[in-house]
């Protein structure tokens, strides 16, 4: 199985770009961090880890670009992938995203509504519920059916 759950904040406003067949990619950078006590030292550290997070959902796309930012905290779901390309010196390089894509991608926002930490997701107006719906929506096509 192949999935993958971040809680983070982003690092960058969302990118998003319309593909010529209409479909939507939004792009961004999410970090997570932990924090623990050396045990040698007494001394607290931490670490944190960029993901690179790619959101082919439509739908979740546009949540993405209208309602997050930079520092927003949100809850991810969604799956690994690799991909491989060539820098210009033409070297291969690898990079690997987490993609939300398909039925089972899923995302909530976790700051309040006035994006300064934790709360509700996102809020409490119509509009915000709205958006908050259409999380959970995805559009099935025979290509994104498991079986």
């Amino acid at each position: 199985m192949n999935k993958v759950i971040i809680v983070g904040n982003l690092g960058k406003d969302p990118e998003a770009r319309t593909f010529s067949n209409g479909g939507k990619v939004c792009n961004f950078s999410v970090a997570t961090s932990e924090s623990w006590k050396d045990k040698q030292t007494g001394e607290k550290k931490e670490k944190t880890e960029w993901h690179n997070i790619s959101v082919y959902n439509e739908a979740l796309a546009d949540i993405c670009e209208k309602y997050l930012q930079k520092g927003s905290k949100v809850y991810l779901e969604g799956k690994l992938q690799t991909r491989k390309w060539q820098d210009q010196s033409g070297n291969d390089r690898y990079s690997t995203d987490v993609v939300l894509q398909g039925f089972d991608a899923k995302m909530e926002m976790l700051d309040s509504k006035g994006g300064s930490g934790g709360g509700d997701s996102y809020g409490g107006s119509a509009q915000s519920d709205n958006a908050r719906q259409l999380t959970n929506q995805t559009d099935l096509d025979g290509d994104d059916v498991p079986f």
